[in-house]
């Protein structure tokens, strides 16, 4: 799905009135609600509302995506929307952490390769597009473009550890041995 615009803000992703919530439940539904009350109006259709798009699971955008308040409920949203990964020029670095805690992987592309793949996207949204952490690359239809990500958060992805309670389960042996000593 593409996004384009630098400085998406988490006040964007989900508005502040979508924080009463007690569990994460529904918010996807709300993902840049206002954002997509105001294209309406204008007569145009936001991506998130956009058919052409349902199923998505790649969002692609542009830079310094997640910036502004450090609500974990923005990358909560876009989960929950149906959002696996992200493909952006840049992050918020709380944003980012806020995601790979919940398993969404964040890859950064250049400025070119995230033009490229976005007008590729709004050109032909039924072509196949998957990433791979492993191999740090996307795919879009014959295309294959390199991405970065940290090799700390890569690590994670591909051992599992960016799970914290699976990572806790299976120490819990330790964790009881050292409770237990103290």
């Amino acid at each position: 799905m593409p996004l384009r615009g630098n400085d998406i803000d988490t006040d964007r992703i989900i508005p502040a009135r979508f924080l009463k919530c007690v569990t994460f439940d529904g918010l996807g539904e709300h993902a840049f609600e206002d954002d997509i009350e105001g294209i309406s109006k204008q007569g145009g259709t936001h991506p998130f509302r956009d058919s052409k798009y349902k199923g998505a699971g790649i969002l692609v955008s542009n830079r310094n995506f997640g910036c502004g308040s450090s609500r974990e409920h923005a990358p909560q949203a876009l989960m929950r929307f149906g959002i696996k990964a992200i493909i952006a020029e840049s992050y918020s670095e709380i944003f980012f952490g806020n995601c790979v805690s919940i398993g969404i992987p964040c890859f950064v592309a250049n400025h070119e390769t995230a033009e490229e793949i976005l007008e590729g996207i709004e050109k032909n949204p039924a072509a196949e597009f998957s990433v791979n952490v492993k191999e740090l690359r996307a795919k879009f239809g014959e295309k294959s473009y390199e991405l970065k990500l940290a090799d700390g958060p890569r690590g994670q992805f591909l051992d599992g550890s960016w799970h914290a309670r699976s990572v806790l389960l299976l120490n819990r042996d330790k964790i009881e041995a050292l409770a237990n000593s103290l």
